[in-house]
């Protein structure tokens, strides 16, 4: 949730928690991951509007969130939670937290990942886990094709490249973590088909919006339809219900303890 990398994209936390309330409910398996333990610091990077965060600092630990949507920042703390506003790519925490915890969201973070994980690796003290889920290598393919298609068809060149999402590979996001200092304890990309509560429809309002935004006002309801259209054979059972075509990276990793 990153408006660095996705300038057309707005968060808001009615919008989300009518379209997207699966992505905290579905996020429980990285949260038992984290295993948040009474008095440890802890840093949600992405935290959204909470749900996650509170279920962290209901675990004893003292829980800070950050999210570079202001709106949702502040349902975070209309549930009472320490939340603040900030960039996940320019984190100036420093050797603070026992975790770094994130859930659907490094993905947003497309422009500069490695100076998002450079920042968790600053924010974290010696022996400090990052344990995260975000999207992986295939996650929502064929929506991404069918957006793209719809784009092009309407003369928006180049479409793919206006993606806002950057979904890595194992290897690659392995690299990357190790790159800037961690070991990597658990890496795994998990096929998750999700269903969608509110349709496709729902689904691309909230989550497209960056790539309909490249077009006109009044191209957008025609092009939105036409994705729908094209991904119904697909991701839409004969009962009118949808699923997404989701893949998640899930990992563990931690800073090294200093040498004693």
């Amino acid at each position: 949730m990153n408006p660095h990398d996705s300038p057309k994209q707005e968060w808001k936390a009615d919008n989300y928690a009518r379209n997207a309330h699966f992505v905290p409910t579905l996020g429980a398996p990285v949260l038992q991951l984290l295993a948040p333990r009474p008095g440890e610091r802890i840093l949600d990077l992405g935290c959204g509007d909470g749900v996650l965060t509170e279920k962290i600092a209901a675990a004893g630990a003292t829980v800070i969130g950050v999210d570079a949507a202001p709106d949702m920042i502040a349902a975070a703390r209309a549930r009472g939670l320490d939340a603040r506003v900030g960039d996940g790519g320019r984190l100036e925490f420093a050797a603070e937290f026992d975790a770094v915890f994130s859930n659907a969201a490094l993905h947003w973070m497309k422009s500069d990942p490695d100076a998002a994980i450079g920042g968790v690796k600053r924010a974290l003290k010696p022996g400090g886990r990052f344990v995260a889920e975000m999207g992986g290598h295939g996650c929502v393919a064929a929506i991404t094709v069918a957006i793209v298609a719809a784009l092009e068809r309407r003369g928006v060149a180049n479409a793919a490249a206006g993606i806002p999402w950057y979904f890595p590979t194992v290897d690659d996001y392995r690299a990357r973590l190790e790159g800037a200092g961690f070991t990597v304890d658990y890496i795994e990309l998990i096929p998750r088909p999700t269903p969608l509560p509110t349709a496709m429809a729902g689904w691309l309002e909230i989550f497209g919006q960056p790539c309909f935004n490249r077009l006109p006002p009044g191209d957008r309801p025609a092009a939105i339809a036409e994705v729908t259209a094209a991904l119904k054979p697909v991701l839409c059972d004969e009962q009118g219900r949808w699923t997404g075509d989701y893949i998640r990276l899930r990992f563990k990793a931690r800073v090294p303890d200093q040498p004693k």
